[in-house]
């Protein structure tokens, strides 16, 4: 099988759904991460054209720590559209080079505009991606493919109803998290926040919603003709 993560931001894949990703990498599944926005004014001090090479470079080493690969539309930041037709394009182009069969990506509802555009971009390709009469470099497929969002930062707003145990694949995921250096150094030194310690506890407390130590939660895109029976009740 190939995953495909849809995130908005570098880093965004790594905290919703990093575990995940790891996991199915460890099973021998093909992971793509694919980063709309290219972060460049993710920081106060380091300017953008700078801080666009250094995340890029982070989101490198991060999908390398999860065993995945990482794809970059390059977008700036505040800059998600998904009415741009050149970014639909592209994301659609992506969608069907790497043959996914199952896209994980934000929540509709998020705590910022461009999460909500780069969740609203993945759900727009799952239908793009099949339309004959729209060319790209690669063809167009033939089926729909299942979409899934993942956890909001911190949880807010967001009831799972799914859960994907990442008790062994948690310290992986932190690992991944901490490649983003710029993001993790800036928010401890001058927001006073320790994020890996603020996901860790993110993933305990659905871990404890779950039985078991960490996990990731998610939620199905129930929208014809996408959901996909594959599997005996639970």
């Amino acid at each position: 099988m190939v995953v495909l993560g849809i995130g908005c931001h570098p880093d965004d894949l790594e905290i919703g759904c990093g575990g995940t990703l790891a996991k199915y990498a460890k099973a021998g599944h093909k992971v793509f991460m694919c980063h709309i926005a290219n972060g460049n004014v993710g920081h106060a001090e380091i300017m953008p054209d700078e801080l666009r090479c250094i995340r890029t470079a982070e989101a490198e080493r991060a999908a390398k720590v999860l065993g995945a690969e990482a794809i970059s539309l390059d977008v700036g930041d505040l800059q998600v559209e998904a009415s741009v037709k050149a970014v639909r394009d592209a994301l659609t182009e992506v969608l069907r080079h790497t043959g996914a069969d199952l896209i994980i990506t934000h929540n509709p509802v998020d705590y910022m505009r461009d999460h909500e555009q780069a969740s609203a971009l993945a759900r727009d390709v799952s239908f793009t991606a099949t339309i004959p009469h729209l060319f790209t470099q690669s063809p167009y497929i033939t089926n729909f493919k299942p979409v899934f969002f993942m956890d909001t930062l911190a949880g807010i707003n967001f009831i799972p109803t799914e859960y994907v145990d990442i008790s062994v694949e948690i310290e992986q995921k932190l690992e991944a998290v901490n490649c983003h250096e710029s993001q993790v150094k800036w928010m401890r030194e001058h927001d006073h926040i320790d994020f890996l310690d603020f996901v860790r506890t993110c993933n305990k407390y659905r871990g404890l919603q779950s039985n078991c130590v960490y996990a990731e939660g998610f939620r199905q895109y129930l929208a014809w003709p996408h959901i996909v029976p594959r599997r005996l009740l639970p």
